[in-house]
């Protein structure tokens, strides 16, 4: 089922969002291969310090979201190998770029790490020809402490009738 403010409009509008922060993850290189700064405490408001860690490997053309979270905000990193395709829609109703959409690409030939607030819908593909590996450091533990909580995610990518599309329209 979709919030309120989605079923509201089916209609974005390209542009930044209000709270998503973006930045250049720098590959520092020597003789021994290369090394880069996914986050450090400040860079970032205490808000969204990380709590925990985890990475994923995505298969080439596979999308990962459309969702969201209500409480939880996301701190990706997109390394490589392979490149990815990131678009981000502002779901919060009170945000001055509410239904804005914004695409980004990511990963080897751009590497970026891009916090992303709660009520911010994500989603990413693989667009390169290899699995793709991404790092996430969220704010909030999943499922909670001893992951006895209720999973903070509407997960949109389960309705196939989402307005949260992947393909340009």
């Amino acid at each position: 089922m979709q919030p309120k403010s989605a079923q509201m409009s089916n209609v974005f509008k390209v542009g930044a969002i209000k709270g998503v922060v973006v930045r250049e993850l720098r590959q520092f290189t020597d003789s021994r291969g290369w090394l880069a700064e996914l986050f450090r405490h400040d860079q970032l408001d205490p808000d969204f310090y990380p709590v925990m860690a985890y990475t994923s490997a995505t298969k080439p053309g596979i999308t990962r979201g459309p969702h969201e979270h209500v409480d939880q905000a996301d701190l990706f990193c997109f390394l490589g190998p392979s490149n990815f395709k990131l678009r981000l829609w502002d779901n919060r109703p009170d945000s001055e770029t509410f239904n804005n959409v914004a695409t980004l690409l990511v990963g080897e030939e751009n590497p970026q790490s891009v916090l992303i607030p709660a009520g911010v819908v994500h989603a990413y593909q693989n667009v390169g020809e290899i699995p793709g590996i991404v790092f996430n450091c969220p704010n909030r533990l999943y499922m909670g402490a001893g992951k006895k909580a209720a999973i903070d995610e509407i997960r949109h990518e389960d309705d196939p009738q989402t307005i949260y599309r992947m393909e340009d329209s």
